[in-house]
């Protein structure tokens, strides 16, 4: 967890994250205490790749050539009592339909029910954002007052210009489904965006419970 000394807080190495378990159920995860966030998103939208430059690990999230191949809800342990969580990819995957809505079942409880989960980093193509799934996590989310903060990932596939339209056009849209959700570009490859998402993150698990825990 955070260690506060003075004035100065020092956050948690991300790239000390580990792999703890892969759960095919909710009732799989660890106790629900500490401080989670999950990362989400179709499962082309690069979020594997996303964790890995979070954490500088080249294959800590397994990416693919075949999107939709995650299909557990993998926990990553930071500092004690501070997990990363790689919810499955959605709405590419070639699986029956049955599969689909069972993984739809179990995104929607954990989003509405894990009491620990303190943000929800949304993956969205720049190119392809707010599918209907999207859109989806974004109301289950704001129903239950969970922040959400989306990555427009690929953004160095996009020219200055381009990239600042779909920035703005993301935004708006974004507002009308979950007016607290921030949005900003990122690239994983060029590591652009990285220290956004870096402190956005800190933030999250600097809450005032893990505060007043240390002041115990």
């Amino acid at each position: 967890m955070p260690i506060s000394k003075g004035k100065k807080t020092i956050f948690m190495h991300y790239q000390k994250a580990k792999y703890l378990l892969g759960a095919a159920k909710i009732s799989q995860l660890p106790a629900d205490e500490g401080i989670e966030v999950a990362f989400a998103g179709r499962s082309n939208a690069g979020k594997s790749s996303a964790l890995n430059a979070l954490t500088q690990q080249k294959s800590l999230a397994r990416t693919s050539k075949t999107p939709g191949r995650t299909q557990l809800i993998n926990v990553f342990t930071l500092d004690e009592g501070a997990r990363l969580i790689d919810l499955p990819g959605y709405g590419y995957a070639k699986v029956p339909e049955a599969t689909k809505l069972l993984w739809q079942e179990e995104l929607s409880r954990y989003l509405q029910e894990r009491q620990c989960l303190r943000g929800l980093v949304l993956l969205m193509d720049i190119r392809h954002f707010l599918k209907d799934t999207d859109q989806q996590m974004l109301v289950w989310a704001h129903e239950v007052g969970l922040p959400v903060h989306c990555l427009l990932s690929k953004s160095d596939k996009l020219k200055q210009g381009a990239k600042s339209k779909a920035l703005l056009q993301c935004k708006k849209q974004v507002s009308e489904l979950h007016p607290e959700a921030s949005v900003q570009a990122f690239s994983s490859t060029k590591k652009h965006g990285l220290d956004q998402l870096l402190a956005k993150l800190d933030a999250w698990y600097a809450s005032p419970e893990s505060a007043s825990e240390q002041e115990e």
